[in-house]
């Protein structure tokens, strides 16, 4: 169904791993269709309860290719960039920051401008060390997009951001994990195996419980104290109606594991 990703669905895990790896899976148009259409379908599907989005070949993603007819001058004119990032990025950092399930970003290659943001937008970014981010935006004259000014002022501070995204220096994936922009680094070797410890332990927690836990983490920075205890309240309160609660106070009660059900 899809030339420019792959997605497999296997034991409530979902899996799109970007898939023009002569292209460093940089983004083209048809691509970027592919991965909403993509991510639409997880979304529908009640089964899945945790997403990983990766990369083939020795990328996870380049950022937008810059050979796509949406950033070529043409005839003398000039290409209307901001239209393409309204119309496919801006939509899809969205639906992945709300997604119904928790979601990787398993980094094992670089990420480069809109690429690290796509990964900046899930839930966990695990990288491999030999990984990187790099923010590509003023190599050719342009300025961040895909959420990478907002992602990595919140995570890094204004410093940081500023010195990543004017100078454009490549970001080690060790470095990336000890100034807390991404999740953890992880030996090459072991990268695959620790990707999927990760999924299939999130697909086996209390779904809608992490997706609130998420809404109310996106929530902080823009709350007063007082208007995050009531959001609080009002979540833990709606959890507390939930199948998960009951299933998870039964299991502490008899003394065994929780078998979550994601409702």
């Amino acid at each position: 169904m899809f030339s420019t990703i792959n997605l497999t669905i296997t034991a409530g895990i979902g899996r799109i791993d970007f898939n023009r790896p002569d292209k460093l899976n940089s983004l083209n148009e048809q691509m970027m269709v592919e991965i909403h259409q993509a991510l639409d379908q997880i979304q529908a599907n009640k089964e899945i309860r945790a997403l990983v989005i990766s990369g083939t070949g020795r990328a996870f993603c380049a950022g937008q290719d810059i050979e796509d007819p949406a950033m070529q001058f043409v005839d003398g004119e000039k290409p209307d960039i901001g239209t393409m990032v309204e119309r496919l990025f801006k939509p899809l950092v969205m639906k992945l920051q709300n997604m119904r399930m928790p979601t990787i970003a398993a980094v094992n290659g670089i990420a480069a401008g809109g690429g690290s943001s796509i990964a900046l937008a899930c839930d966990f970014v695990l990288a491999a060390k030999s990984a990187s981010f790099l923010q590509a935006f003023s190599k050719i004259g342009l300025t961040p997009d895909t959420g990478a000014s907002w992602f990595l002022t919140r995570r890094l501070g204004m410093a940081r951001a500023i010195g990543l995204t004017m100078l454009a220096d490549k970001l080690p994936a060790t470095k990336a994990a000890e100034w807390g922009l991404i999740w953890e680094a992880l030996e090459d070797a072991e990268f695959d195996t620790g990707v999927n410890a990760l999924a299939e332990r999130l697909a086996r927690l209390p779904t809608k419980a992490l997706v609130r836990t998420r809404q109310l983490i996106h929530s902080a920075h823009s709350h007063t104290l007082e208007e995050q205890l009531s959001m609080e309240a009002s979540y833990i309160r709606e959890m507390g109606w939930s199948r998960d609660y009951q299933e998870g106070f039964i299991a502490f009660t008899e003394k065994r594991q929780p078998n979550f059900t994601g409702e």
